[in-house]
């Protein structure tokens, strides 16, 4: 391990050397247990890499046949002896499937229109299970290997996700929404080919449940279900349609029945830190794994976590230590390294830890207060992570997450310190809507995008601000991706005199534009769940989007977008440049707004010499905009 004190001083350097850090994307183990599959860019560029578990040896698998950008997940076929992937377009996210054989030979399985993704392949080795948006709304389809036959076999309106074939490949399991409430998802069990389905009405309407895995008899499932307020995992019995439910007190998602079949792992979220319980399907007792305070991950879209009996497959990663593929033992509690997290010219220590926090919001900051008409918001507990740079006094990075139902927890974070070691302090906001505090906290931001949220976020700038007081209140800058490019749009233009720069990242701007373009499951799951459509709410869509503001901007803004997004269309950020150009700012390093749109790319990248294009363009925007020196003082 490197001493800190080796770490590259030169800003070119450090920043080539930390977008080169080689980074693990969705291990899988396959089905015998003895191989792990995954993405690793070691080369510099990502590749399928698998990995022998007894000998710790890998090979490398594909040579460019998979995606640089490490977004979408990899399955075993059912005899080990492939491994089927997601190609796309320059990152599109239209993906087709592939499967590349151990010899290295790759091969185009299935073409279609649209998005598609595997969803599971049958035990048999005879058929892929997938979700396409090839006839509009993300739906179910059988392909078959043998024939290349691909067969539709749902079609619902609203977006079909989960879906899992039984281990004898007579049933299905999905989850969908055939009710009026936009907030409800139920699990279904139909027939293999989409016929007989049965809602098996687990949990309450408005409330989500989710298939996660089959027992390995078929005659039951683990689901996850949040009626309670409280994520919970249970067990469905399907004779007789009984559910037995686990856990208590914090929030907790399924991952997989362990092979005995008499055990389950979730993964309990705790304080912005996520631990794996494992539960007696019997008794109910669960205890907590022993790993330090971090995030444990399982793959759970796509990922078979189960290396045998007692032995199962995670990354785990803390805000200081970078992602290390570990076999876990549950018979000593003891840990094994299979893929040692690698840090070039770093070392922990050189790196931030995180502050977790929480601050009360009502969702509305101070400065705000004396303006406000409405009813108050509920006052809440909002989780905050703070990073500090040692720099004094300290440019601050407010980082809102995107989503918006996502969170920022206590893992490796690369933008986060890369940032840190230019000098920005970082500060990142679980404002309510975030997951990992229940279905109530989720559905505040219902019908409110642009409200409290964006309240929360800025309340607790003014509070750090406010009781820290190496920190620069004359530079703080806002910098969010997606949803978190939402954000820093609408916190320019709402709370102009809190920021002095901005970042929009693959932003959204008009929300009626994003409900017209975006992919029909986005539409449908994104937008009609949380704002209802323009047609029902106009005056929310236009009243909440970050261009009907245009006018308030009063910093340096900087917008930069993939062309190949279809998440959050670039129309997004070409409006807002046109907008802002009819209100007579100015583009350009010396105008208040500069424009980047990114070739070959998508809703972001994991590809390194596209983090490193996008840190160049961070790192000379905060330099000449706000600058990582000390601010001189006058006398």
């Amino acid at each position: 391990m490197s001493d800190p004190a080796d770490a590259p001083t030169d800003p070119e350097v450090m920043l080539e050397a930390l977008a080169d850090l080689p980074t693990i994307a969705h291990p899988t183990a396959s089905p015998s247990g003895d191989e792990v599959a995954f993405y690793y860019d070691v080369s510099g560029r990502n590749e399928l890499q698998v990995l022998d578990v007894d000998s710790g040896s890998t090979k490398q698998w594909s040579d460019g046949e998979v995606p640089r950008n490490a977004r979408w997940h990899v399955e075993w076929g059912a005899d080990g002896e492939q491994v089927f992937s997601h190609l796309d377009d320059d990152g599109n996210e239209q993906n087709d499937v592939y499967a590349i054989d151990r010899d290295g030979s790759v091969e185009a399985v299935v073409e279609m229109d649209g998005q598609v993704v595997i969803q599971d392949v049958s035990e048999d080795g005879e058929t892929l299970l997938l979700g396409s948006t090839r006839d509009g709304q993300m739906n179910l389809y059988s392909h078959d290997l043998g024939s290349g036959e691909t067969t539709k076999l749902t079609d619902y309106e609203r977006a079909v996700h989960a879906g899992l074939l039984s281990p004898d490949g007579s049933r299905l399991a999905y989850t969908t929404n055939e009710t009026d409430d936009f907030d409800n998802m139920d699990v279904y069990v139909s027939d293999a080919d989409g016929s007989n389905p049965e809602n098996l009405e687990i949990g309450v309407t408005g409330a989500e449940a989710t298939p996660v895995d089959w027992g390995h008899d078929g005659d039951r499932l683990l689901v996850f279900d949040n009626s309670e307020d409280l994520s919970r995992s249970g067990v469905y019995d399907l004779e007789t349609a009984e559910v037995t439910w686990f856990g208590g007190g914090f929030e907790e998602e399924p991952q997989a029945f362990l092979s005995d079949g008499d055990r389950v792992l979730t993964v309990r979220t705790r304080e912005a830190s996520k631990t794996p319980v494992v539960y007696d399907v019997e008794t109910g007792e669960g205890r907590e794994l022993n790993l330090p305070e971090g995030v444990a991950s399982f793959g759970r879209m796509g990922g078979d976590p189960i290396l045998d009996d007692d032995r199962l497959l995670t990354l785990h990663t803390t805000p200081t230590h970078r992602p290390e593929l570990l076999a876990y033992d549950l018979v000593p509690d003891e840990t094994e390294p299979l893929v040692e997290a690698e840090y070039g010219p770093f070392s922990p220590e050189a790196f931030a830890d995180a502050e977790y926090f929480t601050i009360e919001s009502d969702g509305v900051p101070e400065t705000r207060q004396a303006a406000v008409e409405h009813d108050p918001y509920d006052t809440l507990d909002i989780g905050c992570l703070l990073y500090d740079s040692g720099e004094r006094p300290s440019p601050l990075i407010v980082n809102p997450h995107g989503g918006p139902r996502g969170m920022d927890s206590k893992s490796f974070d690369l933008y986060t310190q890369f940032l840190v070691q230019r000098g920005f302090s970082v500060l990142q906001v679980n404002y309510r809507g975030s997951t990992g505090h229940g279905r109530e906290f989720i559905r505040e931001l219902y019908d409110d995008w642009g409200g409290a949220e964006q309240g929360d976020v800025a309340s607790a700038a003014e509070h750090i601000l406010a009781t820290r007081e190496w920190l620069d209140e004359e530079r703080v800058v806002v910098f969010g991706g997606s949803y978190g490019g939402y954000s820093a749009y609408w916190q320019l233009v709402q709370y102009p005199d809190l920021y002095d720069a901005g970042v929009a990242w693959i932003g959204l701007t008009d929300l009626e534009d994003q409900y017209e373009h975006t992919m029909p499951h986005y539409r449908t799951e994104l937008m009609e769940k949380n704002i209802g459509t323009p047609t029902a709410n106009p005056e929310l869509y236009e009243e909440r989007s970050p261009i009907t503001h245009v006018g308030n901007l009063d910093a340096p803004l900087f917008i930069i977008h993939g062309v190949n997004d279809r998440r959050v269309p670039v129309s997004q950020a070409r409006l807002f440049r046109d907008a802002l150009e009819d209100a007579g700012y100015i583009e350009g390093p010396d105008g208040v707004f500069e424009y980047r749109e990114l070739g070959e790319e998508g809703h972001a990248s994991s590809d390194i010499e596209q983090k490193k294009r996008l840190f160049r363009l961070l790192d000379d925007f905060l330099g000449r905009r706000v600058g990582t020196e000390a601010v001189a003082t006058d006398g």
